[in-house]
């Protein structure tokens, strides 16, 4: 049985992902890339379904502590025995070739007996690869994938399992690689464990002295950052939502979804903490996946898109895995990528002006893109979606889908106004402005004074939060305090946010169950506290999200109030980026040295 969710923590090599559980055995990781299928998938089954465990042979499985090697993507992993104690060092080496996972084992104190087990099941658990020897080197093949593992330890088969009892003593380190290829390659890379270690500790190191931060929350900033740097698809620039597939939002329940693809909604917000920040390469290698990814006719822009730009993604069910903690189905593909949302039009035209403000130019083709949008959306903008949650429900006027709307065609405006741009200036502003007349008319209740989740709904949404994130209307406007208010009122469960109300009649979900408090909704209310001016608030929201995280510092997608653990897809890139702005905005308002505001970037002349 796999671990709670919060017992895992991630390696990575930017092309894909680990997750390893605190009892030393890695349930999870696809091969090569974030989107390819399993070789070990026990983290939605069991151990049947694929995965790689090493610990001690005597004492109990679970480790005494672990942390990340400091400011790296290292994992050391510690027990003490009555032995000894041993530590396990885990980590994949930025991508040169083909993709490695190093375990090293090191005696820390007496003489430790060890025990390891390797279960290769190929297509997420699917497949029993053919395993043979070639030298010292063992090898597994099915279909397109050839997995090879080397070690001075030998591991024996048997009952399609490989594994091995060894003993490490005090300074004995004992190294395991395994290294992915195709299946035609006939011999595996040799990589030296212990050159390997160095250079990803050096790599690590090296990326985060770029960090301009130096505030009080430096400590949750540095590990958002480096999984947000884990999380990005290097070839491309573009970064996975999180590395794992239908890790529920009720445990039992049917809300599971595949978070290995990227979400252009997460665009504008991992831009500006990224230039925020000090990585301004990151910066503009996501605006410049974002906008290969959207290239095209506007009317079929998508939601979402595959790590190198896919854009067919069809979603199907892995029927022979039981999912997690029993939660099916287990999906794969995002069947959401089909989906209608008004709203990506206002996060891309916003993530390109808040490139362009920040001093990122691009070429006079992007100046071209956000022309097309925002003309096509002159004549779409008014009709039902089914806006930022990707409800499986009808279409409805989202009130966030017709703010961003008004985004897309303000920051048009604004691209005319600011930089020089030739544009249709005052239809754009006409645009712009009968756009927010009818959100204030029909997506406003006056009784309650607060914005509502859609057209005549009674309904919120924590995603109205960000009415005055984006410029719609002012933070000392009296209606979006009025919304602050009732969304607290409302939606704030244990002190957390959920996205809107899953248990009435009114909701646009139309999903059985229920689901946890989704924590960029937490951040978000943490901002707008802090910027109604009441900081004791937001410090103290903020304090208590700083704690749901795990022993690693990692953050699910979501907060389950009522059995007080994480739920949802793991770790969460869009967790963890409002994490880093709110961290960014409270020491800011606390005098704290920062890096640069977005706002603050140069304009630059034209392009």
């Amino acid at each position: 049985m796999s671990g709670l969710i919060e017992d895992y923590a991630l390696i990575g090599d930017m092309q894909t992902a680990a997750l390893v559980g605190r009892d030393g055995s890695i349930d999870w990781l696809c091969l090569p890339h974030f989107d390819s299928p399993a070789c070990f998938a026990a983290l939605l089954g069991d151990e049947q379904n694929g995965n790689w465990w090493m610990r001690p042979a005597n004492g109990e499985p679970r480790a005494t502590r672990r942390r990340y090697r400091q400011e790296t993507l290292i994992l050391e992993t510690e027990w003490d025995t009555p032995e000894g104690t041993v530590r396990v060092i885990d980590f994949m080496p930025p991508r040169g070739g083909a993709p490695h996972i190093v375990r090293i084992v090191e005696g820390v104190a007496g003489t430790v007996r060890m025990q390891t087990a390797l279960r290769l099941r190929f297509d997420y658990g699917n497949v029993v690869p053919w395993i043979h020897r070639s030298g010292t080197e063992l090898v597994a093949i099915a279909g397109p994938d050839a997995v090879w593992m080397s070690s001075p330890v030998p591991l024996e088969g048997h009952n399609f399992v490989h594994d091995a009892t060894f003993t490490v003593s005090a300074g004995q380190r004992v190294p395991f690689v395994m290294t992915w290829h195709p299946s035609q390659v006939e011999e595996s890379d040799h990589l030296d464990a212990e050159k390997a270690l160095s250079r990803t500790e050096r790599f690590w190191r090296q990326w985060v002295d770029q960090c301009t931060y130096e505030g009080q929350y430096r400590d949750a900033v540095v590990r958002s950052l480096i999984t947000l740097k884990a999380l990005t698809y290097r070839p491309s620039g573009g970064i996975v939502a999180a590395p794992t597939t239908s890790l529920p939002e009720e445990i039992g329940g049917v809300r599971n979804w595949d978070y290995r693809y990227c979400w252009l909604r997460d665009a504008t917000i991992t831009l500006e903490a990224l230039i925020r920040s000090g990585y301004t390469d990151e910066a503009q290698a996501w605006r410049e996946w974002l906008v290969r990814a959207v290239a095209g006719e506007p009317q079929h822009m998508q939601i979402m898109y595959g790590v190198r730009g896919e854009r067919r993604l069809a979603e199907w069910e892995a029927d022979w895995l039981p999912g997690y903690e029993n939660s099916r189905p287990v999906r794969i593909g995002n069947a959401a990528v089909g989906q209608y949302q008004l709203d990506v039009y206002g996060e891309v035209m916003d993530v390109l002006h808040l490139a362009r403000r920040s001093g990122l130019h691009g070429g006079e083709h992007v100046w071209g893109l956000q022309r097309s949008l925002v003309n096509y959306l002159e004549w779409c903008w008014d009709e039902p979606d089914e806006g930022l949650w990707e409800v499986r429900g009808p279409r409805q006027h989202f009130v966030h889908s017709k703010v961003m709307a008004w985004v897309a065609a303000d920051r048009a405006v604004r691209m005319i106004e600011d930089f020089g741009k030739e544009g249709p200036i005052e239809r754009w502003r006409a645009l712009r402005d009968t756009i927010h007349a009818e959100v204030c008319e029909y997506g406003f209740d006056s009784k309650r004074n607060t914005f509502t989740q859609y057209y005549g709904s009674k309904e919120l949404d924590a995603a109205l939060l960000l009415i005055p994130e984006v410029g719609f209307l002012p933070y000392d406007d009296p209606r979006v305090i009025g919304t602050i208010e009732a969304t607290r009122e409302d939606l704030m469960v244990d002190g957390f946010v959920m996205r809107y109300r899953t248990d009435r009649e009114g909701t646009a979900d139309h999903l059985p169950g229920d689901e946890g408090a989704f924590l960029a909704c937490s951040f978000w209310m943490a901002n707008a506290l802090l910027s109604i001016g009441r900081e004791k608030e937001a410090g103290e929201l903020f304090e208590r999200l700083l704690a749901l995280r795990n022993d690693v510092g990692l953050l699910a997608e979501e907060w389950d109030v009522k059995n007080n653990r994480q739920v949802g897809n793991f770790p969460q890139a869009f967790s963890h980026v409002p994490l880093v702005t709110t961290a960014l905005n409270l020491s800011h308002h606390n005098g704290h040295r920062r890096g640069p505001d977005p706002a603050e970037g140069a304009a630059g002349t034209e392009d």
